[in-house]
């Protein structure tokens, strides 16, 4: 797609009320030869120093992963699967809303499950915070994940 091309398509996106900031952003790259003008915003609050807890760019937060920690700790919240699928919710929650969302307004969610059979508890806690309108999702079984002990990690993407 030619250049021209791909900024028509934006800004026929931002006139469809494609609920994406991309108006501001694709009329600043275009008034400077495609250089980015519009810069990210990172939210701090990440338990870990490598991360952010969210970056918000073109009007959407991406919201890093969270897993059933207790807040301002790294300890788990419980062994058990679903404690720890409300309490990694919960931490998602806190995440959106610290960048300025809220969940009726996420995206995009994707969920890391260390075993397949925890996906229908995972569903009973997940229409809880999402009971109506829920985000497209993906839901992914892995062998195992960075922090030891947890059974899930959920990520998302939220407007803004």
């Amino acid at each position: 797609m030619a250049e021209q091309d791909r900024r028509s398509f934006v800004r026929g996106l931002a006139g469809a009320g494609a609920g994406l900031a991309l108006t501001g952003t694709a009329a600043a790259q275009e008034g400077s030869g495609g250089a980015a003008t519009v810069k990210p915003r990172f939210i701090e609050g990440s338990p870990y120093p490598t991360f952010s807890r969210a970056a918000v760019w073109a009007g959407v937060a991406h919201v890093a992963g969270v897993v059933g920690q207790k807040p301002g700790t790294t300890d788990l919240v419980a062994a058990d699967f679903e404690p720890q699928a409300r309490q990694t919710l919960e931490n998602l929650k806190a995440s959106v809303e610290a960048a300025g969302s809220a969940l009726d307004r996420v995206l995009k969610v994707t969920v890391f499950l260390t075993d397949a059979a925890d996906f229908a508890a995972f569903n009973r806690v997940y229409v809880q915070f999402f009971p109506s309108n829920p985000p497209a999702r993906s839901t992914v079984v892995v062998k195992d994940l960075v922090v030891p002990g947890a059974k899930l990690e959920v990520d998302c993407w939220a407007a803004v």
